[in-house]
């Protein structure tokens, strides 16, 4: 009954653009699945807003893996996208009692705040189901795996390649995002811990500017702190936040040099007119592809990966390979 297919990156996912429509998480007729009539499989999905298009790439990618791991296993799965309209740990926690509650098999959270979502994890994981974390990972609960990338590696590696195009000298400044969220503290961590192999670049004073991440405020955040510190000759992007809007970097191409995290399809315009030099891609389809996998093999044979932390690498995009990079996320939207 079930059969096997290749992995996410050739496969065609008209149903995941359905979902990232606006179908509901809770409607079978979205996963897949037998017809047996056994009880679907289900998979919370929490991640940290609504509104941040990674996080819409994560849930494409979990509704991919409903579907071809659906049928690999033969049973139907459900993905139950219980995510905050925008930040709120305190959403995120209620979102992940209420599902261990309720029955869900498996839950997948990006944790905005770790503190104040572990307790909820534990819970969770009393109840009876099994708890992964993704990009933003809650260490001291009791989630038995995460899989997103390295922090502290990533920010090095954006203060390297920022390094790079800025000829080794300047003045730097980091956008941060929410400052409670563990993934982004450490990446922060990271440039700096980076910036300590370049004598001749500095750190703005007061020069990590943290705000809620949608693009509006990560756009206004970045055009606030440049007309107040013309001297800011390097932006370290940690999260791409202001790259999903038009018009965000007001300055000519080249002006300022700018290195960012992630590499979705809106962001995809700023290499090409050469406001950015380098985009670092995480693997936000990855995020709810493996995410599902890894529940379902625990949920279903309780089977753990051989290690807790999963780290996923950095790919980095230039100017060149954009075409490569807007091909693989047409297949991955089903738009190919």
């Amino acid at each position: 009954m079930a059969r096997s297919r290749s992995h996410p990156t050739t496969l065609l996912l008209g149903l995941a653009l359905f979902c990232l429509a606006g179908c509901s998480g809770g409607d079978p007729e979205g996963a897949g699945g037998d017809s047996s009539g056994e009880a679907p499989v289900v998979i919370g999905l929490v991640a940290k807003s609504q509104s941040n298009p990674v996080f819409q790439a994560a849930y494409a990618g979990a509704q991919a893996a409903a579907v071809e791991l659906g049928e690999r296993y033969g049973v139907e799965v459900v993905i139950d996208w219980q995510t905050p309209a925008d930040e709120d740990p305190q959403r995120q926690a209620a979102a992940i009692e209420q599902l261990a509650r309720a029955g869900a098999a498996g839950i997948a959270v990006s944790c905005s705040d770790a503190n104040t979502v572990t307790p909820a994890i534990n819970k969770a994981v009393e109840l009876g189901s099994h708890v992964v974390c993704f990009d933003s990972d809650a260490p001291r609960s009791s989630r038995f795996a995460f899989f997103g990338t390295d922090d502290i590696t990533c920010g090095q590696r954006v203060m390297d390649e920022l390094a790079k195009a800025m000829g080794g000298e300047g003045t730097i400044a980091i956008l941060a995002g929410n400052q409670a969220a563990p993934n982004l503290q450490a990446r922060v961590q990271g440039v700096i811990q980076g910036l300590e192999k370049y004598p001749d670049i500095q750190l703005l004073d007061d020069g990590v500017f943290y705000h809620p991440e949608t693009p509006e405020q990560a756009a206004e955040a970045v055009s606030r702190a440049q007309t107040t510190h013309p001297d800011i000759s390097g932006w370290a992007f940690i999260g791409g936040w202001p790259l999903f809007t038009a018009g965000a970097l007001k300055w000519l191409p080249g002006e300022v040099k700018v290195v960012s995290v992630d590499a979705l399809p809106a962001q995809l315009r700023y290499l090409q007119s050469q406001h950015v030099e380098v985009l670092l891609a995480q693997d936000c389809f990855g995020w709810g592809y493996r995410s599902v996998e890894l529940l379902l093999d625990k949920a279903l044979h309780d089977k753990s990966p051989p290690e807790v932390r999963l780290v996923d690498p950095l790919q980095p995009v230039r100017t060149e390979n954009v075409p490569e990079v807007k091909a693989q996320w047409a297949r991955w939207l089903g738009e190919g």
